[in-house]
């Protein structure tokens, strides 16, 4: 983000802020620490920071450590978003086969039952590695190394409870849920299935915190590939022995829909024992890691230590926001869920819903979410860096993360965005084999914009969040429901867009939720984003790699007579071509690709190329 006193350094009169409003009021941050610029304008790349900030003291070294500790949470989340694209590749890779099992009706009872699990999910764990990695973070970042331990205790008594509480609603009222909510009675066993799931991921979560607390991904990063290796493995072959099951129920009960509901509970059983594995290989790590912990916690010289009851309700004031936030966007897919299947029934379409809600859901959201691993990672990187900053009244720094952040994740979400656009049909031919992908490929082509909306509103969640602004963000994701909901009725009832409703209504739910953050942001930080470097030349690079790709792939596909290698020549020639246009374009420069991974080797490439 670019602040505005850098337009002009002389003149901070010209600052404005709303009447009777201090820009830091609640932040922590000082009046006036907003002056300090988020990002490092470009005339300014060169100078070292204590000139370009009025600073005395301090040498070149100093600062080009702090520049590396300021981008350390950039490669963390490259890390991170590696590994989450890895796990995403992998869901898709073995979505294909369970669809091609239990088809789109089994994918259908499958979507609805993850949509009550990620409900519970977040009422007891999806909040946990962020709560947990934000206050270990602070404490870390002051030394309180004992304090740090008493931490993962409590967050380890809390998912005991939660997760348990979570598990046993789930198991017990998914009558209710798959009945009178969904009006779908078969994904009671999908359900049922995902119960115990939800206690593990509540002990999963806490130990992945925690190991993000210390300031590094890679732990969560490799549980997450071994957690979804188990995942692909069992869950396709379990929707196979089950599916097979359900013809046999089928015959004795004289109907129809058991193979579909049986095969997705298959694919639960996947979700469970992919959980599990993670556990295991959390637990090994963090009993290798724990004699360290212990030693640091006993060299410490601070005798005063946080009570449990302190720390119980500090880790509730921090979940508490995290929770309504999460509920809300999830609630938003139960919403939805609900809708669509009611609204579809009283327009005579209802015996086409459970099709075209499992092609939206495994098909269209699956390809979408891949590209968001980038603004993910980046977000469960950035919040314990955020806090690590602000425990030491590091307000430069929190600028600079803020709007770095934002720069990387644009980076990465608007060619995706085009990307998938423009090759909506081979994507999905070379993906899904079976079945008509017509409502897939249009469903992409007119919603791949949501990669850019909700990417974007992912890491500003992350930076209000990391500010320690924990209830803004559900304030701001309870205004866009509202409106969304209206939205997706109007869409549904009045326009009879079918299931278009809600892939249009989704797009405005995350540009709300961006518009109002920015908002946010700008109140609370006292700038806003830089336009030109984050959107307006990644937009224009991704124009022109779209063109580019969309040729190759059509002349490829005329010479080859192969979708597969049109397909894969056409992505690498979109990234080539991208990455080439924006450097060229000056949408990127020196000391942004040096903060990158691998960024020395990539700025010595580009410099033989003389793209720089």
């Amino acid at each position: 983000m670019e602040n505005r006193h850098n337009r002009n350094r002389s003149a901070p009169q010209e600052r404005r802020r709303p009447p009777g409003r201090d820009a830091s009021a609640g932040t922590g941050v000082p009046a006036g620490a907003g002056a300090s610029p988020g990002r490092r304008s470009a005339p300014e790349r060169g100078v070292p920071a204590q000139e370009r900030f009025g600073r005395s003291g301090g040498d070149a070294g100093r600062a080009k450590k702090r520049r590396k500790k300021e981008t350390d949470f950039v490669v963390q989340g490259s890390i991170l978003a590696v590994a989450g694209i890895i796990v995403r590749l992998i869901g898709i890779l073995y979505r294909v086969p369970m669809t091609n099992i239990i088809g789109d009706e089994g994918m259908g009872y499958y979507s609805t039952a993850f949509n009550v699990y990620n409900i519970m999910l977040i009422l007891s764990s999806y909040s946990l590695p962020l709560a947990v990695s934000k206050m270990v973070a602070g404490r870390m970042a002051r030394g309180q190394y004992r304090n740090a331990l008493r931490v993962l205790k409590a967050a380890l008594m809390y998912a005991t409870v939660v997760g348990g509480l979570a598990c046993f609603i789930t198991w017990h009222f998914a009558d209710f849920f798959a009945d009178s909510v969904f009006n779908t009675p078969f994904c009671i066993y999908a359900l049922k299935t995902l119960a115990p799931t939800i206690w593990i991921m509540a002990y999963l979560g806490v130990l992945r915190g925690f190991f993000q607390g210390h300031g590094t991904m890679i732990p969560t990063a490799l549980s997450q590939i071994f957690e979804q290796i188990a995942n692909a493995v069992i869950s396709v072959v379990a929707a196979g022995v089950l599916f097979k099951i359900g013809y046999d129920s089928n015959l004795v009960y004289q109907t129809t829909g058991y193979p579909e509901a049986f095969g997705a509970a298959g694919g639960t059983i996947g979700t469970g024992a992919g959980a599990l594995t993670a556990l295991f290989f959390s637990l090994i790590l963090f009993l290798m890691y724990l004699p360290m912990s212990r030693r640091k916690a006993k060299r410490e010289r601070r005798r005063r230590l946080d009570s449990y009851g302190s720390i119980t309700l500090t880790f509730f004031l921090t979940v508490a926001p995290v929770i309504l936030s999460s509920a809300v966007y999830n609630i938003n897919a139960v919403v939805d869920n609900s809708i669509m299947a009611h609204g579809m029934e009283a327009l005579g379409q209802g015996q086409e819903f459970l099709s075209l809600w499992g092609i939206y859901n495994n098909k269209y959201m699956l390809l979408v979410h891949v590209p968001l691993a980038m603004a993910n990672s980046l977000a469960s990187s950035l919040i314990p860096s955020l806090s690590a900053a602000m425990a030491r009244s590091d307000y430069e720094a929190v600028l600079n993360k803020t709007g770095m952040v934002i720069r990387f994740a644009m980076l990465i979400a608007i060619p995706s965005a085009v990307g998938l656009a423009v090759l909506a049909a081979p994507i999905n031919q070379l993906l899904f084999h079976s079945g008509d992908h017509t409502e897939a490929v249009r469903m992409l082509a007119v919603g791949s914009s949501a990669v850019v909306f909700l990417s974007l509103s992912t890491v500003s969640n992350a930076i209000l969040q990391g500010i320690n602004h924990m209830a803004v963000p559900v304030r701001n994701a309870f205004i866009s429901l509202v409106i969304h909901v209206g939205a997706l009725y109007a869409f549904l009832m009045v326009f009879k867009l079918g299931i278009y409703s809600v892939v249009y209504a989704n797009i405005l739910f995350a540009f709300l939720m961006c518009f109002l953050n920015a908002m946010s942001i700008r109140g609370y930080l006292g700038y806003r984003q830089e336009f030109r470097k984050t959107f307006f030349l990644p937009a224009v690079s991704s124009a022109l790699m779209g063109a580019c790709a969309y040729g190759v792939y059509r002349g490829l596909a005329l010479v080859l007579k192969n979708s597969l290698a049109a397909t894969v020549v056409s992505v690498l020639a979109a990234v080539l071509v991208y990455g080439v246009l924006l450097v060229r374009l000056g949408g990127v420069e020196e000391e942004e690709l040096y903060a990158m991974p691998k960024g020395k080797k990539i700025l010595k490439v580009c410099r033989r190329l003389r793209l720089m």
